[in-house]
């Protein structure tokens, strides 16, 4: 469980705060999305939960382990794969004998599912790879880290389309039921295959805290024509087929896939609680 509790946060330097008075709770073993505008804090929500950055007031705990006070079982059991990153010139079996004293759950077999199926061969010089490249072997290191926790932002940036279709496959096969995963990302169509659950922000408030289920429940997503309009309709967007619509769904209608652009215009414009 994290537990945020009345936080507030302002970097030094900056008039506004990012967060005031901020407050969530996540329970454990899901796959969260972690959506917003640039500038909104999803980044900065991260790396308070992952204790790099401390609250000014409030406070932020892991199963009521306040994350700032970084104590070694914590961060055992939490791996951040951050935006921009840098990895040494070394061999990869190197980099990973270096870091796997420190997370006492890592397994070489998960590591060597997630780099086959990433399609990367032997790695003498991580410094060398390209940045998609490198992204793929350090999402690799965190899924077979095995931490309880994991956090993402935005794991998609610098992937070419095979390997977004190749990063699904990959949290797919390799995310346990004990595990909890928050992604941030404003590349929703990379992720919505993949989450349990929403979390739409926008500056300094929570916009949407809700499960996919739930939303599905409530709204359906898909194409119709302009004689196919009518009050249901919550939000709509033209296309080349047609109208991509957000819709009230009625009993007895069935449930559709999540579009999270629809609904994450639909949530921004105020159109949805």
């Amino acid at each position: 469980m994290i537990q945020i509790q009345n936080i507030s946060y302002r970097y030094p330097g900056q008039k506004f705060p990012v967060f005031s008075n901020f407050s969530l709770q996540l329970p454990e073993n899901r796959i969260y999305g972690l959506l917003g505008k640039n500038g909104t804090g999803k980044s900065t929500l991260l790396y308070l939960i992952a204790g790099l950055l401390r609250p000014q007031q409030g406070s932020v705990c892991c199963n009521n382990v306040a994350t700032q006070e970084r104590p070694a079982d914590l961060l055992a059991d939490m791996f951040l794969v951050s935006e921009e990153f840098e990895l040494p010139a070394v061999s990869l079996n190197s980099y990973v004998e270096l870091l796997q004293p420190f997370y006492p759950r890592f397994s070489r077999e998960v590591l060597g599912r997630c780099l086959e199926a990433f399609e990367l061969g032997e790695i003498k010089d991580l410094h060398a790879l390209s940045m998609g490249q490198k992204k793929k072997v350090y999402m690799s290191i965190a899924l077979a880290a095995n931490t309880h926790l994991l956090l993402m932002d935005e794991p998609t940036n610098g992937l070419d389309i095979p390997s977004k279709s190749q990063f699904r496959k990959v949290i797919t096969e390799n995310m346990q039921d004990d595990r909890t995963l928050i992604i941030s990302t404003h590349q929703v169509h990379d992720v919505e295959q993949l989450l349990d659950h929403v979390l739409m922000l926008s500056e300094r408030e929570l916009l949407m805290d809700a499960s996919i289920s739930d939303i599905t429940e409530r709204f359906v997503f898909e194409v119709r024509m302009p004689g196919q309009l009518d009050d249901s309709i919550i939000y709509a967007e033209p296309s080349l087929q047609g109208n991509l619509v957000m819709a009230r769904r009625d009993d007895g209608q069935a449930e559709t896939l999540v579009n999270l652009e629809l609904l994450f215009n639909a949530v921004t414009k105020g159109l949805v609680k």
